[in-house]
């Protein structure tokens, strides 16, 4: 699973290729193709889950300028995909479940987003849609 800028908009693409990791669909993949596709606007959000899937798609999230954050490990079923993030240093931030939603809210809620995109408009600011990968 990926996701890509078309002309339609944003779109969710599934693909029958091989397992990733053991894994189909992968969240790396996944977070790799948000990288690509959305660089500094992108938002990775690692929550509980076994094994390390996704952590390094979270790197790349990190590494195009975007904002990654991880479940905490206390109030996660199973913490091991947020841990692997975690420890690579590819969270931005450690939340509790508890504060998840809210902390999303403020941030790139509703009011968050018209507040940008008028900013950016005030500025003819241009934000990359795209970033070559690693």
């Amino acid at each position: 699973m990926m996701v890509r800028r078309m002309p339609r908009g944003e779109m969710v693409v599934l693909s029958d290729g091989p397992t990733i990791n053991g894994h189909r669909p992968s969240v790396d993949v996944l977070f790799h193709s948000v990288a690509q596709e959305f660089a500094l606007t992108a938002v990775g959000v690692l929550m509980t889950g076994m094994g390390d899937d996704g952590a390094e798609g979270m790197g790349a999230i990190k590494a195009a300028g975007g904002m990654t954050i991880a479940q905490s490990e206390d109030t996660c079923v199973v913490g091991g995909m947020p841990r692997a993030a975690i420890l690579k240093g590819y969270a931005n931030k450690v939340l509790p479940l508890d504060n998840m939603a809210s902390y999303l809210v403020s941030q790139y809620g509703l009011q968050h987003s018209e507040r940008t995109d008028s900013e950016r408009s005030e500025k003819n600011e241009k934000v990359p849609v795209s970033t070559p990968r690693s």
